[in-house]
């Protein structure tokens, strides 16, 4: 599964990687699940990742000019953990035929 020092690029290889077997429908049951996990755990990892991104690039403010002006930040305000924004969870109706 993914290590926390792997690049963005290396994560999201392997959650592609993931997609496709799940995609594949070729796995037992429990396999999938793991998977399904594992590829949950590393979407969540490459959203901070580029969560943290978005903060370093919001550094640009404009001025009363409207003029780009770079703000310093603290690395450390960089790194603070935040929650996901979003948090889904997939329901089934009894009713319904499940997709797996």
């Amino acid at each position: 599964m993914a290590d926390k020092k792997q690049t963005f690029e290396t994560s999201l290889k392997e959650l592609e990687r993931i997609v496709r077997r799940l995609e594949d429908g070729d796995l037992a049951l429990e396999d999938s699940l793991k998977l399904f996990e594992d590829g949950v755990k590393l979407s969540r990892e490459c959203q901070a990742r580029l969560d943290q991104a978005e903060r370093r690039i919001e550094v640009l403010l404009k001025d009363e000019n409207g003029n780009p002006q770079l703000e310093i930040i603290k690395t450390e305000d960089l790194r603070e953990e935040r929650e996901p924004k979003i948090k889904k969870r997939i329901v089934f109706d009894d009713d319904e035929e499940s997709p797996f």
